[in-house]
């Protein structure tokens, strides 16, 4: 056995032990440690950039590793085996997934906006913002020696006395504490239930002394493939009781959802990429959101998730392969059979947790929250959604009809497969231009005042490329054709450009967007618009034919649409009618959460959506690689581009 110590620039060490040849990522991710590797330790990405500070490792070199990083002791976690004591440095941009959780100062009126715009839309339609829970409270007769009824069907009766309902039911944690709370407040009690559409079946939650001050606690999560989040919310009046947000522990598996299935059919894999999101995520967003607003995790008796399907596999352990596997078949699209003990939330352990509803295989039940709240469904003019994450999911429609599809985008939108990516937190560059004359960048970074950059996230990409292109120091193809001081070629010829050298970043090596990474940038992209082009072509629709445009994702603070347009990832059509709507599917995930309507609403979106595999389309194909270029190779599709 040898040791492995993994040093972090915060000053923290994870030391553990390894067998001989055990491979120093498996090694890693045994004891939590976040090393970035999207590829799933293929050797694809080259993102597993570790580096030996002691000791030593056997690891070849690839064309990951220059020369230069190599002799600098810089090694790929996934090809390097253990084979003696050793420490190694995990970069900072390495573990910045999932090592930073954020939780929001609700204070600020822009955090929470979103959420309060969505509930207004769904109210505007009609749907009334009522939900099922509620507090009860009940008197009982003491019990005497001529009265001597257990306190259960005491308490029951009581129930059923003062609602008219037929069936009352108490779970085994209420049924364990009647004792003490009667006898304590004189069997004057406040109970937490649930009640039945028709008001015939009652659940309690809980219950209280008579005059304790009940607050019922909801919980909307919305689980992305790179960054999960979550609201702790009142039931009875909407507020929002706590924000938070941090990468998806999964992401050391994959940072696809076809590397995390593969992950899970191995030994044990299920669980563990249960464990990665639920023990290594969720409890902890809980907690942190909890400890900030004082709130008892107990009291949380309601939850939604809204994710993608193999996301919902995941969370509830189920097998994800055959979504994968032809003909593509998931176990569940629906289910109502969820409680928080079934797979450890730490919240009220008889929780019921909704689910929004999936689709397809690929398209989840993350875009029917988002669609719920888009209001497409409400409107007689022609929209599309657009939701922007490691798979591109879009859906084209009106008050009468909608379509969506998914498509492949992979995780550059969210910093995935790009050297200096990252999620949209503290460090990562949202927004950027470059001066034409002096190719000088001027940028804003996510986080207090002063911060330094550490990397580049989705939106902040999306202005790099474009300001790249825009001033004529990459071509249509993504390769460098301009010379300057921030510009280099490495001995193979492959360029980059340096956002911030060392000494301006906030990291250990200099921010810079290489070939490789536009490359990457440019087929997500690329999918993005040839799906959007295939599925109207489908229904014999031109992007003209477009009357609104809703944007979502969690990728910066908003989405420059300009740029979007300018790098041919949006169809060339007028400015105001693109919206970014942010995170909608943590917004309907709140809005199900809320309201017993709108829950039903989602329901009969996703029953009444069609659904388009683009892979069985011929044409898609030769779409996506018209679109591989900047703009596009038919360059007649964005007319205001050419005109700059």
């Amino acid at each position: 056995m040898f040791k492995v110590t993994f040093k972090f620039e915060s000053g923290e060490d994870v030391t553990t032990f390894a067998q001989e040849n055990e491979n120093l990522l498996e090694v890693a991710r045994k004891v939590n440690v976040a090393i970035d590797a999207p590829c799933g330790g293929n050797a694809s990405c080259g993102k597993c950039k570790v580096k030996i500070l002691e000791g030593n490792i056997d690891s070849p070199k690839t064309r990951h590793i220059s020369d230069e990083e190599y002799n600098g002791g810089w090694r790929l976690a996934c090809v390097s085996k253990v084979t003696g004591d050793v420490a190694v440095q995990v970069p900072d941009i390495a573990s910045a997934y999932r090592s930073r959780m954020k939780v929001a100062d609700l204070s600020s009126k822009e955090e929470i906006k979103i959420f309060e715009n969505a509930k207004n839309d769904i109210e505007a339609a009609g749907i009334a913002l009522t939900n099922s829970m509620g507090i009860l409270d009940i008197e009982m007769n003491v019990p005497t020696l001529d009265d001597t009824m257990p306190d259960n069907e005491r308490f029951i009766r009581a129930i059923k006395k003062k609602t008219g309902a037929a069936r009352v039911r108490l779970p085994f944690q209420v049924l364990n504490k009647i004792a003490r709370i009667f006898r304590e407040s004189a069997f004057q009690v406040r109970c937490v239930i649930r009640t039945s559409a028709n008001k015939d079946d009652i659940f309690v939650y809980d219950v209280y002394p008579k005059d304790a001050e009940v607050v019922i606690g909801g919980l909307a999560v919305d689980i992305g493939t790179t960054t999960v989040s979550a609201l702790l919310i009142n039931m009875e009046t909407g507020k929002i009781i706590g924000k938070a947000s941090a990468g998806n522990g999964q992401i050391r598996y994959g940072a696809d959802v076809i590397n995390r299935i593969i992950e899970s059919m191995k030994p044990e894999g299920s669980k563990k990429l249960q464990d990665a999101v639920i023990k290594e995520t969720i409890n902890p967003m809980i907690e942190q959101m909890c400890r900030a607003s004082g709130f008892n995790p107990d009291h949380i008796y309601r939850m939604c998730v809204a994710g993608n399907t193999t996301m919902n596999h995941l969370l509830t352990g189920m097998e994800g392969d055959p979504i994968r596997m032809e003909p593509y078949i998931p176990t569940f699209y629906k289910t109502n059979s969820l409680f928080a003990s079934d797979i450890g939330i730490r919240i009220n352990r008889d929780a019921h947790i909704i689910i929004a509803p999936n689709i397809g295989s690929y398209v989840g039940g993350d875009i029917t929250a988002g669609v719920l709240v888009s209001m497409l469904w409400n409107r007689p003019e022609f929209s599309l959604f657009i939701d922007l994450g490691t798979n591109g999911e879009l859906v084209f429609g009106n008050s009468d009809f909608m379509m969506s599809c998914a498509c492949s985008a992979g995780p550059a939108f969210e910093g995935g497969d790009i050297s200096c990516g990252m999620r949209a937190t503290d460090g990562a560059i949202e927004a950027c231009t470059i001066d034409k004359e002096t190719m000088e960048p001027s940028y804003r970074v996510i986080g207090e005042e002063g911060q330094k950059p550490i990397g580049l996230c989705g939106s902040g990409i999306i202005d790099v490329i474009a300001e790249l292109f825009r001033t004529g120091i990459i071509n249509p193809k993504g390769k460098f054709i301009r010379e300057g001081k921030r510009i280099r070629h490495d001995r193979y010829g492959m360029g980059s450009y340096v956002l911030a050298f060392e000494e301006e970043a906030g990291s250990v090596k200099d921010v810079e967007i290489n070939e490789v990474d536009i490359d990457n940038f440019i087929r997500a992209k690329g999918a993005i618009f040839s799906a959007i082009r295939t599925m109207l072509a489908s229904l014999d629709f031109d992007v003209e034919m477009i009357d609104d445009v809703y944007v979502a994702g969690g990728i910066g603070s908003g989405i420059n649409m300009r740029n979007a347009v300018r790098i041919g990832m949006f169809p060339d059509i007028p400015l105001e009618k693109f919206h970014y709507i942010g995170n909608s599917s943590l917004s309907g995930a709140y809005t199900m959460l809320l309201s017993r309507e709108a829950e039903r609403k989602c329901y009969d979106l996703a029953s009444n959506m069609t659904y388009l595999e683009l892979s069985a389309v011929p044409t898609y194909m030769d779409e996506f690689v018209a679109c591989c270029f900047i703009p596009h190779t038919d360059t007649s599709l964005f007319p205001s581009c050419t005109q700059e």
